[in-house]
Order: C-alpha cells, then structure tokens, then sequence
C-alpha cells in the first residue's frame, strides 16, 4: 500500500490554481459590486461626474449632496439615495432621456432664457413624476443647480408633492423659469385656468414659461391658451408633431403690480363709453366661414328659418375651446325654460363635454316661477336695457310664434311711450331694466366663452349698439340674435306696425 504522502508532488500546483480561481472570482464579485458603467456624461448636485464609457466607482451607500432648495416651503435637508435608486438614475433608458432634456434645456440658455443662476421649476404633466425627475436631473445637469420638479406623487429628492390645478407649494414670485412640458396643462382641460395661473403666480416679474400644450389646433385655440396667461406676453410659439411650444414672459404693470393671471371686467374697458372694441383679423376669418345672410327679404321667415336651420354653423363645431376659463350662455329674452334654454341650447348646440353656466334674462313675471326650479339657470328678473330705469312691458294679446300658449310676446318701452295698434289687447306693468353692457362686462372675461341669444322684440336695435360702443360685444364669442322688422304678417297681406325698421335696414345692422 503506497502511502498517503505520495501524492505530495500535487499538492501545492492543485493549490495554486484554487487560488488562482478565488482570487479571479473576488475580483469579478468586487467590480461587478464597486463599478457603474454609463453610457452618457452625468453630474449630479454634489459634483460626481463619470465620462461617457468609463467605469465609474459608487459605493452602495453613497449619499448623494441633493439639498432641497431653499424656495422650498419645507426645511432643507440632504436626502440619502439607495443603490436602486441610484441604478434606476444612471440606467440606459434614464440617460437617454436626461440626454434629450439636457439638448432641450441648453438651447434654452443659448437663447438667453435660462442660466446657472436661474431657479427653475418642472411641473409635472398628469402623472409623469418619472419624467419631471428626469427633467430635474437633466437641468442639473447643466449646472442649474436649483432646480426642482412638482408633482401630485412625490419623487424626492427630486420631485415635491404638490397639484398644479390647485395650488403649487411655493410663494408668489419664486422662480426664474417654469417648465410645464408633455401637454401637462391639457390633462384636466376643465382646470386650466388655475394651471395657468399657478404658474403665472410662482413666476417672478421677468420670469420665463415654457408651455408644451397638445391640443392647440387652430388661431383660435391658441389665442384661447394666450388668454389664460394675461400674466405674460408671449415671446414666441412654434409647432413640432406632437405639441405646440409657448414660450411666455411674465411682465410688469405701469403701477408696479405684476398680471397676476385674474382677467375678469378690466380687460375691457367698463368705465370708457368710447371703448370700442377691435375684432383681430383671426376672429373674422371664423366669422366668414359662417353661414350665409339671406340678403332678399324672404315671403315667409318662418318657413325659411326651418329650411336653413341646417346650416348653421356653430362656432364650437369649428374650433377648439378647450382652453377657457368658463363657459357661459345668456339668453336675453328667455322666456319660458323651455323657449330656447331647454328646447334648442341645451339640445342642439354642440357644448363638447364642457358644463355650461346659464343666465337666463327675462322680465316677464308669468315666467319667473318655473325657473326655481330648474338647476343651474341662473335666473335675472329684469329687462335687458342701456342703463338702470324702470320701464314699461307690454304684452301682446295671443301665443307666442314658439307655440306658448296663452302669453304673447313682451316688449320694453320708455315710460310714456306705448306702441302697439288702436284696440289691440295688451297687458302693460313696469319693470325694472338694467345696464345690459355693464352687467356683462362685471360677470365674464376675456378668457371665458361666452354663447348669447337675443331676442327682445325690437330693442336690440338698441341693445346691440350699446354693446359696441362700451366694447362688451367683444366679450361674446357667437351670437344668435333675432332682428325684428316689419315682415308679412302670417293672418293677412300686410306688414305688421308693430316694428319700424325694413328688412333692408335690418341687413344693413347685421352687416355693418
């Protein structure tokens, strides 16, 4: 039996390679555990930096130097990041788009509009917190070291808690830029408004705002956002395929006061009675795609308003109006609920999912009962007129043309001024009238769209007038108005007396 020590000659070789393999695989464990490779150059707020295809060092503790900044309402603080966080910051899918933001935001910097120094805010777009903290790290980046983002979910230390379309969690005035990207102010469009104005709020006077909306599709919709900014004035815009981008600067006042994104009467003029409004060339070239003016004067109006009914062509159906502040409908003349509200607006104008505020005015107080009970009519008991005066209504015996029975058309005049045909029977109270113009001014803005009917039995000859010459007409976006004329009485071959002016005359008001 050869003894257990002759295998002694292999021993020490069989060693070295076990070794040799310990050591090979504790090298591999100790930079598979200790490198990074990246495939883009990165700088983070405490200055570590790693070259494009370099294997960089990270310890699995590493703290990274993200300070909270000091426009942050909370107490600065140095957030600890984990090595899966750090993993998730520095993976490819992470690079290549804080690469992309990066190219964005430094062609912002060479156009002079964000620097080192700027304090900048990144607004999340809907639930996109991943890509507001990409935004982050990209402006940090290129040395905007104060930047952060907002967002309904936290992602810190990157991205705050906070909801642009309710209240953003800084102060007035805060930063230099805000960056609201990826159609964030389009994904709750009935809060648009308040988006707008959070951002005009947290920017200082100067401040600059990128807006990257998507539903901009026409003069019209773009004016409309222009107009929920009346902070700002815009810079410029430019359209790419997926989005339009608005480059705005928030601007100082002659007083001192900064636009503060309110709107509201000011915007027109109320206490100028020359304020004639200007229609910019973008609105008439709507106004001309509308349909037609019957310029003949037809036999019979009744038929040939069911006859072209069809083709109207409804200012909501040829544009987007997604970008309001409110929408309103007033009907001046109401009547009954079911007149024109309920039976023609609520039906058959085109509101595209948008709840509309409704004013319905009516001086008539046979009619004034049924709508207590109709919810979300505001009901104006009073007549439509130039200024605040009581004047007479009278009713005309018989229905009315839109088949109420029992209740003729009412009409305003002047105390002391009836009309109407010897012996026709009539019914005549006061009532109150009210500044139309004013009113109007004091309840909508510019940044709202605002639908009217009129039809007040003749008065709109007086009505409409007012309404240019104070340059509230300008606050109404489409209007359906009735002109009344001496037409060809339906009973007999004459025109009626209830009114003076001719067809002529009522097409030349129309048209001029």
């Amino acid at each position: 039996m050869e003894p257990l020590g002759g295998h002694k000659g292999t021993n020490p070789l069989r060693n070295t390679i076990v070794r040799i393999l310990v050591v090979g695989v504790v090298v591999a464990l100790l930079r598979f555990m200790h490198v990074i490779s990246t495939t883009a150059s990165f700088q983070d707020g405490a200055g570590f930096s790693c070259d494009s295809s370099d294997f960089c060092f990270l310890s699995a503790s590493r703290k990274l130097n993200l300070d909270q900044p000091s426009h942050s309402s909370a107490t600065a603080e140095q957030f600890a990041v984990d090595a899966a966080v750090w993993k998730l910051w520095t993976s490819k899918e992470w690079r290549r788009r804080i690469h992309a933001y990066s190219a964005f935001f430094q062609n912002l910097t060479r156009e002079g509009l964000l620097s080192a120094a700027s304090k900048t805010l990144v607004v999340a777009a809907g639930d996109r917190e991943e890509a507001a903290a990409q935004q982050v790290l990209a402006l940090k980046e290129i040395g905007v070291a104060d930047s952060i983002g907002v967002g309904k979910k936290p992602s810190r230390p990157l991205v705050l808690s906070g909801d642009p379309f309710r209240r953003l969690p800084f102060e007035e005035g805060t930063f230099d830029l805000v960056f609201a990207g990826q159609g964030g102010i389009d994904s709750r469009p009935k809060d648009a408004a308040v988006f707008a104005r959070e951002i005009g709020r947290t920017l200082r006077p100067g401040g600059i705002a990128v807006i990257h909306a998507l539903a901009i599709k026409d003069t019209y919709s773009r004016n409309s956002l222009l107009g929920l900014f009346d902070c700002c004035r815009a810079l410029r815009s430019s359209q790419s395929s997926s989005f339009t981008e608005f480059i705005l600067k928030k601007y100082i006042l002659l007083d001192g006061h900064t636009g503060a994104g309110n709107g509201g009467p000011s915007d027109v003029n109320s206490n100028n009675n020359s304020s004639i409004c200007s229609v910019p060339p973008w609105k008439k070239e709507f106004v001309q795609k509308a349909e037609p003016l019957i310029m003949e004067e037809p036999l019979k109006p009744w038929l040939t308003l069911k006859r072209n009914i069809k083709n109207i062509r409804y200012l909501s159906s040829m544009v987007d109006i997604a970008y309001k502040r409110r929408y309103i409908y007033v009907d001046v003349g109401a009547r009954s609920y079911g007149s024109s509200i309920g039976g023609w607006f609520r039906k058959q104008y085109p509101m595209k999912n948008r709840t509309f505020e409704v004013f319905a005015i009516e001086a008539d107080h046979a009619f004034h009962e049924e709508y207590g009970k109709k919810k979300g009519v505001q009901l104006l008991p009073y007549a439509a007129w130039l200024r605040n005066e009581t004047l007479l209504f009278e009713v005309d015996g018989g229905g009315g043309a839109n088949g109420e029975k029992g209740r003729g058309m009412g009409r305003i005049q002047p105390v002391g001024e009836l009309t109407g045909k010897e012996g026709e029977p009539k019914e005549v109270m006061k009532v109150q009238g009210f500044d139309f113009a004013e009113w109007l001014m004091r309840t909508v803005s510019e940044g709202d769209f605002v639908v009217m009917k009129m039809d007040v039995e003749g008065a709109e000859f007086d009505l409409i007038p007012r309404l240019i010459e104070t340059g509230a007409i300008c606050l109404v976006d489409e209007i359906f108005l009735e002109c009344h004329y001496n037409r060809w009485q339906r009973s007999s071959p004459e025109r009626t007396k209830k009114y003076q002016k001719t067809y002529s005359e009522s097409y030349c008001f129309l048209t001029a």
